[in-house]
């Protein structure tokens, strides 16, 4: 579903749309704005991504998935 918005943008932000539309690298302006928005908002999600991953501390990380993998080792069959 998709929504109706009004949007202010500058002059020369629109005759670039234009120039793109012209050039038929989109459909029309909302498909240019909406891809747009959407990269930004990938962007910005992932930049939180990294950010939160860089807090994680590589050694407990190691010591979690290696205490994981044992707890499962216990429950494996031999072969």
């Amino acid at each position: 579903m998709k929504s109706k918005i009004a949007i202010t943008l500058d002059e020369k932000i629109v005759e670039q749309l234009d120039y793109l539309v012209m050039r038929q690298m989109f459909k029309n302006r909302s498909q240019a704005i909406e891809e747009a928005v959407f990269e930004k908002l990938d962007r910005l999600k992932r930049g939180r991504l990294a950010r939160e991953c860089a807090k994680l501390d590589p050694v407990v990380e190691k010591e979690l998935a290696e205490e994981g993998l044992r707890k499962d080792m216990d429950i494996w069959p031999e072969y």
